[in-house]
């Protein structure tokens, strides 16, 4: 069908169609500060769990996208977020952004990596859709991840402190660097300051030397030394952020911001380019080949062993994104129709098994028999990934989605 296809004004529709339903089964997201619900399976607030800075910042991102393309109450939805963000997720003591908020007003402890890369991507797409405040909140964002995350020696990030910022854990993650690619990506395009793109090319450059030394499965784990602990959380295979084995979904991201860092570093057609793109081919293949269909039906396994085998055959809906996205940029780069019959192919799961019709969502989790399941991600909490796959398949691949679409906006 057309509508699957890549290039087509039918697969534009359909996706645009997508993203109208995403932004309507969102909007429901702020509490009375701002600060994101988690949601449920058919968008209501499940007001019985925290209130966390990853999924606001994620939501404050999404609505400043739609307050971009002029969506209804893209910016007041993202006003709202933002508010959360600078009032009750913000530590006005020790600096940074608490990790989130229980009901009863209590801080979920720690400062995460993860959560503050978040707020700097967030805060890079409000500035570029005018939300007030958003100016200050990326100055307060970048000063705090420079300070307490970024290591400018060893060219990566740590990921926890304690919520003082008094104690760092030993523990390293590659999931708070992937993101840090992408938010360093997104500042250095808003601001441009040149130094978060050059650091983001610091964080791949390691990347892809622990993925080569294992055959382009990216370990996730390491200790403080950036010592890599294959079998952490052997017992918890199925963790949300810190699973077992190898992600394929991971490598599958990795691969588009490297393809995003090299063309925004040395443009098309550019030698040093090209073998990074290459890279990005030798990731998403190795991912696909592992992951996809692995056990005898469609979609992506959650994770592999280090020999590319299943482990935790649960499908999730952010690594489909992924697949669409990245399937989409290589396409895009490389002219290989390979990879726009993988996009054709990834459409059509979206349609059949992915998309919730009922409820104009996305499932976020599906078992191995494509049921809807709960036991990873109950509910659908965010819409980060499922919104970006509507729109990154169609953007500029040399900058952050949000640029794109505001350079689009300004050109008609």
């Amino acid at each position: 069908m057309k509508k699957y296809q890549i290039d087509t004004i039918e697969n534009k529709e359909y996706l645009k169609g997508l993203r109208e339903d995403l932004f309507n089964f969102g909007r429901n997201f702020p509490s009375q500060y701002g600060s994101s619900y988690y949601l449920g399976d058919d968008g209501t607030p499940w007001k019985d769990r925290p209130r966390e800075t990853w999924i606001t910042s994620r939501m404050l991102h999404v609505y400043s996208m739609a307050a971009i393309m002029g969506w209804k109450t893209g910016k007041s939805l993202a006003e709202k977020a933002l508010n959360g963000l600078i009032n009750e997720l913000h530590d006005d003591d020790n600096g940074g952004w608490y990790a989130g908020i229980y009901p009863d007003g209590s801080i979920l402890p720690g400062k995460q990596c993860y959560a503050h890369a978040f707020v700097i991507l967030a805060a890079s797409s409000a500035m570029l859709a005018d939300i007030p405040g958003a100016e200050k909140l990326f100055r307060d964002a970048t000063e705090v991840y420079d300070r307490f995350f970024w290591n400018e020696e060893e060219g990566m990030s740590a990921d926890t402190w304690d919520t003082g910022f008094n104690e760092l854990s030993s523990y390293r993650g590659l999931n708070a660097n992937m993101h840090t690619v992408e938010a360093f990506l997104a500042a250095s395009d808003v601001s441009s300051d040149e130094k978060y793109r050059i650091r983001a090319g610091r964080i791949i450059d390691r990347v892809i030397k622990w993925a080569e030394d294992n055959k382009w499965r990216i370990p996730e784990h390491f200790d403080g030394s950036w010592n890599a602990c294959l079998y952490l959380n052997e017992d918890k295979p199925d963790d949300p952020f810190k699973p077992f084995g190898a992600t394929p979904g991971h490598g599958i991201e990795w691969a588009r911001l490297i393809v995003q860092w090299a063309l925004s570093t040395y443009g098309k057609a550019n030698a040093e380019a090209e073998n990074y793109i290459t890279v990005a081919k030798q990731l998403y293949d190795r991912a696909v080949k592992d992951a996809w269909f692995a056990d005898g039906a469609p979609g992506f396994c959650y994770t592999t062993d280090w020999n590319g085998m299943p482990i935790v055959h649960d499908r999730m809906h952010w690594t489909l994104a992924e697949a669409i996205n990245t399937s989409a940029v290589l396409y895009h780069t490389t002219g290989d129709s390979k990879y726009a019959g993988d996009y054709g192919v990834f459409m059509e799961y979206l349609d059949s098994c992915v998309v919730d019709h009922e409820n104009t969502s996305w499932f976020h989790q599906l078992d191995a028999d494509n049921r809807p399941s709960g036991t990873v991600w109950p509910g659908k909490p965010d819409l980060y990934h499922a919104v970006q796959a509507t729109l990154i398949p169609y953007e500029d691949t040399a900058v952050s989605v949000a640029v794109s679409l505001l350079r689009n906006k300004a050109d008609k």
